[in-house]
């Protein structure tokens, strides 16, 4: 099996601490937000554990095995439904299929249970949570969220806080072996998650990238060399889109554009590029120098250079996708992104680099991917036996058993998908520095086609919004 520069995921835990008043139960932590280990209730079931708890283990007692449900937003392998490593169609660590498969079939056998997913899509598995958990008869077991709405799931007590149902030794709570969690500061409690392995780094870490050719035939440098040098600024961005954009048949009519993406991924990154955000804490932020400067940027690249390529209202895929047919220079991409779009764009080379550095930004301290866009799981509140339902999720992400250095590979896939070995070193670097920002988690239509048509000023765009920014945050940490 081919092994890549080995990873760690407690970063993550580290740079998602999240500053909020308190709001939560008191079930014992420190001061400086992580997760004390004392003060748990060990009243549940207890036997040698081998993965990181002394304590008694639990086991399904019926004479049918307990079905395990997991809601996520997107097909995952393995799960009962599963007969062969082939039956995930993506495939290409066979090695390391068959260990997550068999690792499966054991901890089913050991714990008399069937493990399923259920993919709920993007938007129903927020409705199953504020719906079948409100109503105490939660759908699944566990939960895959985004920390975007998984937060407010654990600020609404929508969320088990496992530091009340595990036994003081219990890995999540102590050592972090196997997994890992978000501790967030005026959250008493452990919630969230997460298995602990070198994917999480890379895993939604957005960067711009560049089509090679067009850089080259413009004369353009490579913008990693002027990052290098701390030249790679928004003043020099603003130059290479300008110089990108162009009238290629020279009928009057731009048919290249230097930027063609996302606008929620612009804003977002053009913030922390820019050392701010707009919802870090319980004060709205959308009203501060720092993102007005963001928002007149954008501004300006649809409305007065008009380097970036007209929004699409009717087809959110089209403004992201138009880098497919050469319409755009460049755009916002990541593994999935070119796995999703690997036979449209074969052959296309791209350069991919971190975003310029703001003008009230820094290079050191600026944050380069936003946390609450990752993916944690928790269990909800109401599930029976949730130390059961604990143990069973720890020990079938265990499948490299306690082989800590296979737990740390990065698999090819994103290698392959990073097109270029540069390429994943400079996704892996953004993936390294994060910060938390729920702007978009909260609910707030922000109407921001009237800033890319220019109908609104940035001024007007903060005053229309920050009310309704700071109700939100209220509404969400009340």
């Amino acid at each position: 099996m081919k092994k890549f520069k080995k990873l760690t995921a407690f970063a993550l835990t580290a740079a998602m601490a999240f500053s909020m008043a308190a709001c939560g139960s008191d079930s014992g932590s420190t001061s400086d937000g992580t997760t004390a280990a004392g003060g748990n209730d060990t009243s549940a079931n207890t036997e040698a554990s081998t993965s990181g708890s002394e304590s008694k283990l639990p086991k399904h007692e019926g004479s049918e095995p307990r079905t395990i449900r997991i809601g996520t937003w997107y097909d995952i392998y393995y799960d009962s439904t599963n007969t062969d490593i082939h039956d995930d169609p993506s495939v290409s660590d066979e090695e390391l299929a068959q260990m997550m498969f068999d690792n499966l079939k054991r901890v089913e056998e050991k714990y008399n249970v069937r493990i399923e997913y259920v993919n709920l899509t993007y938007d129903g598995i927020q409705e199953s949570i504020n719906t079948s958990v409100l109503a105490g008869k939660p759908d699944c077991d566990i939960y895959l969220t985004e920390p975007a709405f998984g937060i407010p799931a654990v600020a609404n007590g929508y969320a088990t806080d496992l530091s009340k149902v595990l036994p003081a030794d219990a890995d999540i709570l102590t050592n972090q072996n196997y997994l890992t969690t978000i501790n967030i500061n005026g959250f008493d409690g452990t919630y969230f998650m997460l298995p602990v392995g070198g994917e999480s780094i890379p895993g939604s870490s957005y960067v711009l990238s560049f089509n090679k050719k067009m850089l080259d035939d413009a004369g353009l440098e490579n913008p990693n060399a002027l990052y290098e040098r701390g030249e790679w600024t928004w003043d020099k961005w603003r130059e290479y889109l300008m110089k990108l954009t162009k009238d290629s048949d020279g009928d009057g009519v731009t048919d290249v554009y230097g930027f063609g993406s996302r606008y929620d991924w612009l804003f977002e990154y053009l913030n922390m590029s820019n050392g701010t955000a707009v919802a870090s804490n319980q004060t709205e932020n959308l009203s501060s120098k720092e993102v007005g400067e963001t928002l007149d940027f954008i501004y300006n690249m649809y409305n007065v250079d008009h380097v970036a390529r007209p929004w699409n209202e009717e087809d959110w895929n089209d403004n992201q996708n138009s880098y497919i047919n050469g319409e755009v220079a460049c755009w916002f991409s990541q593994a999935w992104i070119v796995d999703s779009n690997k036979d449209a764009d074969a052959g296309l080379e791209e350069i991919w680099v971190p975003m310029p550095i703001g003008p009230s930004g820094n290079k050191e301290t600026n944050a380069r991917k936003n946390a609450a866009s990752g993916a944690a799981y928790f269990i909800p509140q109401g599930v029976e036996d949730p130390y059961l339902v604990y143990m069973v999720f720890q020990e079938y992400k265990d499948y490299y058993g306690e082989d800590f250095e296979q737990r740390d590979y990065v698999n090819d896939w994103w290698h392959n998908n990073a097109l270029t070995e540069d390429n994943y070193n400079v996704m892996y670097y953004c993936g390294e520095k994060t910060g938390i920002d729920l702007w978009n988690a909260m609910g707030v239509d922000y109407q921001f086609p009237l800033l890319l048509k220019g109908e609104q000023t940035a001024a007007q765009f903060q005053e229309t919004n920050k009310q309704l920014v700071q109700t939100a945050l209220d509404n969400m940490f009340k």
